[in-house]
């Protein structure tokens, strides 16, 4: 019985190796500079006003470009889309360093810069999740998609220790120089890849093809419920905007209990891709879901009752990990449901999805705890989050049976 990681997807496919170990760097790099430019803002401007902006610079370029990225990812060479973003990424990375090193001590220019970068990250990622499948059986699908996700948590957790250290070490100039470095390492490995066209009925990039993803999604049940099922997650469960009001009411604790407990689902998440070798045995990845989506609720839930530090650490650790086997299975129906002419376009839609959903997440926890309390906001929301996913389950018999090796959509 398989209970550690799966690893035969690095094993079988030096392309996609070489793509998970580019990735896996870089993200390290990225989130180092997320860190950096929120510090050298606040350091710049003392306010949290303005830190919060950088939040909003990145959302919109993130949701225009998303959709438009991904339907560039339908219509031209993924290889090449991705090679030319990760460059711009680069040569954006290296602006932060020319402006850190010649201390042009303007916070315009970061708000320009992660702008740019979230447009390019936004064109990235949808090329780079297309290129997944051609690259790997489609029974590794699942395996794959868990890797992926530990490189993300990797650099989420590790990237802003790693980058107040440099810092401390050596200022905003050399962690900013870290992530060009690393960046190097995505650079090399998307170079190696070989030409990945596009197959089946190409369509040029615009409006009228974005709107062909959102029609073709509309049609495919099973797919549609993966993305159904985040937002139910994502919007009535996300706790992060209550961490800073529950740190110290319910833990009495300050600033690093806020850290701590902002750190604890990245760690669950990457305890459970080290355990996580079952997860290319479950075929019933709908199902599987609903299930982990569910788990995710309860701990949420969970956590706001509990009133011990290392508890709540634990449950939202609980979180993490089933996040993180949601994760992997979302991307899996979206990667095998989805025809190769369509799947840039819905991973466009898929981050929009998964970086709006948080935000909106946010207000509405907030909102609801300032209407009432911390704990009913956590329990109300785990609860519809719960409710709406049985429901879902229930109307739904594509997603009910879905298996990404035999694509049973009925």
């Amino acid at each position: 019985m398989r209970l550690l990681t799966d690893i035969r997807p690095l094993r079988e496919s030096a392309d996609f190796r070489r793509l998970w170990i580019g990735s896996t760097v870089s993200q390290l790099g990225q989130q180092m500079t997320a860190v950096t430019v929120s510090i050298q803002v606040y350091a710049l401007t003392h306010s949290t006003f303005s830190v919060g902006l950088v939040g909003l610079c990145s959302l919109v370029p993130l949701i225009v470009f998303g959709l438009y990225g991904g339907a560039m990812a339908d219509a031209i060479d993924r290889r090449t889309l991705a090679l030319v973003s990760s460059a711009g990424l680069w040569l954006l990375s290296m602006v932060l360093v020319l402006q850190s090193h010649l201390d042009w001590a303007q916070v315009w220019v970061l708000y320009a810069v992660v702008a740019c970068q979230s447009a390019c990250f936004a064109v990235n990622n949808p090329a780079r999740s297309a290129i997944i499948p051609r690259l790997i059986r489609p029974e590794l699908l699942p395996a794959a998609n868990t890797l992926s996700q530990a490189a993300f948590n990797l650099g989420f957790t590790a990237g802003p220790l790693l980058g107040a250290a440099v810092i401390a070490w050596r200022g905003f100039a050399a962690a900013y120089l870290v992530d060009v470095i690393t960046f190097t390492a995505a650079l090399y490995a998307l170079f190696r890849l070989p030409p990945v066209p596009p197959t089946g009925a190409v369509r040029r990039a615009g409006l009228r093809s974005v709107l062909e993803g959102f029609t073709f999604l509309r049609a495919a049940p099973a797919l549609l419920a993966t993305f159904l099922a985040d937002i139910l997650a994502m919007v009535f469960a996300q706790p992060r905007a209550l961490f800073p009001a529950v740190a110290g009411a319910f833990f009495g604790g300050g600033v690093r209990t806020v850290g701590l407990l902002q750190a604890a689902p990245a760690i669950g998440a990457l305890i459970g891709v080290i355990f996580s070798g079952w997860v290319t045995r479950v075929r019933r990845q709908g199902v599987a879901i609903v299930l982990a989506i569910t788990a995710y609720a309860v701990a949420v839930g969970l956590f706001g009752l509990s009133r011990t530090i290392w508890l709540g650490v634990a449950l939202l650790a609980l979180s993490g990990a089933a996040d993180m086997v949601s994760s992997a299975y979302r991307n899996t129906v979206l990667q095998s449901a989805a025809p190769d002419a369509m799947r840039g376009r819905l991973q466009g839609v898929f981050i929009v999805v998964v970086a709006g959903g948080p935000r909106l997440g946010d207000f509405v926890a907030g909102t609801t705890a300032s209407l009432t309390t911390p704990t009913v906001a956590l329990l109300g929301g785990a609860a519809v989050c719960v409710t709406g996913l049985l429901i879902l389950l229930a109307r739904n018999r594509p997603f009910r049976v879905y298996d990404s090796q035999t694509r049973a959509l009925s």
